[in-house]
């Protein structure tokens, strides 16, 4: 019989590549039985940028791609774990591992853990993907009473985790600063190894800048004006693929219209060749009041690197110091770079093709050798199988 796991999710959308197409369908691929719990919203799932399914996926229970999906209704969520649909669920489940990716499902987890090993005298493990830290002790818009409330629930939940799985190096430190005794490792938010990228020898005449996934209003700001403060000698376009959450909108100014290109959210596995041709990947995280930014490796980061595009980024300690060492793009010496700053980037890139090109070259390199999901993989079914048989695992990379 197929050990059974169940991911746990309060908020997410059940299509997060993290958790589908990495996590979900590697553990399939490798004799798990998967099961993702997933929130509806008004009756209906929701796409990664919180687009509502309207006509698809409809059904309370079924099976995308060989993984299970067992559906609920958010606004049923009860502030008491055992009436709350979720761990209902959870329960029925009646899994050997279960996965939560957020602070909310982690304590879910924690519930469905005790309860059936004190009803059914069974042993299951518990796993936390902790992508963020919650609480962030940084930002100025949660207040302290929340943030200690959010600790205390990440405390007692870790006395019940078997396994902690982040994202970053620094994250990994944060908590094992916590608890020395806790069983921690990176996966990083990488991407399959794409077969076939375009090759350069020199930046484009217009430099074409591409931004994946998520972006603020104050990124999306800072790429109208170096659109507009780049002159003929470094005319700079952008490609934006994804953007804006559903509901939001960023306009583009009618004169940059042409220059300014923004591709809606686009599957998964097309990522690669719709950011071809695109000269320099951009990072902008301002890590002033959030550790997260600090501490952050986005997905996006290993998109670019997929693809041979080097990155620049603003100073935050865990891209920094990947960037350094692996010599793949520029970081700018500031938290929060203007619109200048990085048009001196674009503009010595322009001058020296040659370091450009070198860049190019590590940061396919790096995915090739380390940093793919085909390495990521290894780390997550080691970690499920030292769990299974109760040892600790031996990492590959």
């Amino acid at each position: 019989m197929k050990p059974k796991v169940c991911m746990l999710l309060c908020y997410l959308p059940f299509l997060d590549s993290r958790i589908f197409e990495c996590e979900a369908k590697s553990l399939l691929n490798n004799g798990y039985d998967v099961t993702i719990i997933a929130p509806r919203k008004a009756g209906l799932l929701f796409d990664i940028n919180g687009a509502p399914f309207n006509k698809k996926f409809r059904e309370r229970v079924f099976y995308y791609q060989g993984i299970k999906v067992v559906t609920y209704d958010s606004e049923r969520r009860s502030l008491n774990p055992v009436s709350d649909p979720l761990y209902q669920l959870g329960i029925k489940e009646d899994a050997d591992f279960y996965h939560a990716h957020e602070l909310n499902s982690f304590t879910y987890g924690k519930a469905i853990k005790q309860d059936l090993q004190q009803q059914r005298n069974k042993e299951v493990k518990l796993i936390y993907d902790s992508r963020q830290l919650i609480p962030d002790p940084f930002p100025l818009q949660i207040n302290d009473h929340t943030k200690q409330q959010w600790h205390k629930t990440l405390l007692g939940n870790l006395q019940e985790a078997d396994y902690v799985i982040t994202v970053s190096n620094s994250i990994k430190s944060w908590y094992l600063a916590m608890d020395p005794m806790l069983s921690v490792e990176v996966i990083y938010n990488a991407p399959p190894l794409s077969k076939h990228i375009m090759n350069k020898n020199t930046p484009n005449d217009s430099f074409v800048v591409v931004h994946e996934g998520n972006m603020s209003r104050e990124t999306f700001e800072k790429v109208i004006a170096i659109t507009e403060g780049s002159n003929s000698g470094t005319d700079v376009e952008f490609k934006i693929i994804g953007g804006s959450r559903y509901g939001e909108t960023f306009p583009v100014p009618a004169h940059l219209q042409n220059r300014v290109h923004i591709e809606q959210w686009v599957d998964y596995h097309t990522l690669p060749a719709t950011m071809a041709g695109a000269d320099l990947g951009l990072i902008d995280l301002d890590p002033t009041h959030s550790l997260n930014n600090m501490f952050a490796m986005p997905a996006k980061l290993f998109s670019y690197l997929n693809n041979g595009i080097p990155v620049v980024a603003s100073k935050c300690s865990d891209i920094e110091k990947f960037i350094k060492t692996y010599q793949c793009g520029l970081v700018i010496n500031k938290r929060n770079p203007a619109p200048a700053d990085y048009l001196q980037v674009i503009h010595h890139l322009r001058q020296h093709p040659e370091k450009w090109a070198a860049m190019g070259s590590n940061a396919r390199k790096v995915m090739e050798e380390v940093y793919n999901w085909n390495h990521m993989e290894k780390r997550l079914i080691s970690i499920y199988q030292s769990l299974g048989s109760n040892q600790m695992p031996y990492l590959l990379s």
